[in-house]
């Protein structure tokens, strides 16, 4: 049964975090159309709660931090690991361990740090990434850009995705200039567009300001940014998105498509001039068996199939919320009935009845459970939390049973009664 926990465990929107405007709204003029920068003023809460200074030197003094979860950069440059990297000592002698003194030097000396990967190293930023990509439904990670006053770490450029910036402590002035390059792939980076975005960038900028705490900015994909901290060190948060787009469909559409054996079958031998005249015949009739094939596609449930292979292709880029192996066994080996469960976080789990029974999948992984577990295998797939001995349509023996079972395997967690 529904605790009634599920509310009180729900995080505030993420999306609601960062923009100024109602998430429709967002959604609609903003979205892989323009940028929104959004004073804290008009937005529910600062993020001292995700980062903050402390935060930052416990990730550069005690975590062990390797590249690249570490980058340094100034002046535009991105500085040697050897500058601020090093042997971690007996027992731990890999070169590319973070070295404070190192970095200390750097920082003073105008270098910015860049804290990589915080969706995964840091459980506040975790937790709020798992939430914001729930709401977008798109793959998201997190940089920390750590600025000493009056320095630059990069210069003007454009992402290949979509950013967040959100303004933990300090200031940074940020000048934003219109793309050279609308909606770039990932193998169009801006330093192969090096003088247009040199040239737009000595042009007057969309949006000129001064970021301070709690602000906040969003930026699609290719538009050209670049910022100056001020007013003592800068720190922000980087929300970097890779959004999915018609080319995933693409691609995943003609994989699909191009199953088909008379698709799969060689090209004709084509080393005369005679032989190459067959092959633009070949070519030709293969386009056209292609665009065959599609119209079929389209006519039946061929976009609810290309749908759900997408969905599954993001699923896979995504990690979901971790499990602790140790306590996670140990609470499956002294289940009680009133310990409360449920499916972890982003895990996407999919549920699919046969002859054979249930059956449970998520990327990775898939168990087969008896047909009379069926509903209680898509009441824990809802993602809601339930009594270990009290899933629907079980009694208590077998609840606990797929209840150990499913903790064991990895797919669920427990949960708080607090």
């Amino acid at each position: 049964m529904d605790t009634g926990n599920a509310a009180q465990r729900d995080q505030a929107s993420a999306l609601k975090r960062c923009v100024s405007v109602a998430p429709a709204v967002f959604a609609r003029e903003y979205w892989g159309v323009q940028p929104l920068y959004s004073p804290a003023r008009r937005l529910p809460a600062g993020f001292a709660d995700l980062f903050s200074r402390k935060a930052a030197d416990e990730l550069l003094t005690e975590r062990a931090l390797r590249t690249p979860f570490i980058r340094m950069a100034k002046d535009g440059a991105v500085l040697p690991p050897e500058r601020f990297t090093a042997s971690g000592g007996f027992g731990a002698q890999v070169a590319d361990q973070v070295d404070s003194a190192m970095v200390l030097r750097e920082f003073a000396g105008g270098a910015t740090i860049v804290l990589q990967g915080l969706h995964r190293s840091w459980p506040a930023v975790q937790a709020f990434t798992r939430t914001l990509v729930a709401e977008l439904g798109h793959p998201a990670q997190v940089n920390a850009y750590i600025t000493p006053e009056s320095s630059r770490g990069f210069d003007p450029h454009y992402d290949v995705h979509d950013v967040f910036v959100l303004q933990v402590s300090g200031e940074k002035h940020w000048s934003v200039h219109a793309p050279v390059h609308e909606h770039p792939r990932a193998d169009e980076p801006w330093s192969g567009r090096r003088a247009a975005v040199e040239a737009r960038a000595r042009e007057k900028p969309v949006i000129d300001t001064v970021m301070r705490e709690g602000d906040a900015l969003y930026l699609p994909g290719g538009w050209l940014h670049s910022a100056v901290a001020c007013g003592g060190t800068s720190i922000h948060l980087t929300i970097g998105v890779a959004a999915l787009t018609g080319a995933d469909v693409v691609r995943e559409l003609v994989a699909e498509i191009s199953r088909q054996p008379k698709l799969r079958s060689p090209l004709p031998i084509n080393g005369s001039q005679a032989e190459r005249d067959v092959l633009d015949d070949a070519v030709r009739d293969t386009i056209l068996a292609f665009a065959q094939a599609l119209a079929a596609h389209s006519a039946g449930d061929g976009p609810a199939r290309t749908a759900s292979v997408v969905r599954r292709s993001f699923q896979r880029m995504l990690r979901p919320e971790p499990v602790a192996p140790l306590a996670t066994a140990a609470a499956a080996d002294h289940l009680s009935p009133k310990d409360l469960v449920r499916m972890r976080d982003g895990l996407g789990a999919r549920v699919d009845v046969d002859d054979a029974g249930v059956h449970l999948a998520a990327v990775g992984q898939a168990l087969r459970l008896p047909a009379e577990c069926e509903k209680a295998v898509r009441a824990l797939a809802s993602g809601e939390p339930h009594w270990a001995g009290a899933l629907p349509n079980l009694d208590e023996a077998d609840s606990l049973v797929v209840t150990r079972r499913l903790l064991r395997s990895g797919m669920l967690v427990t949960e708080s009664r607090d």
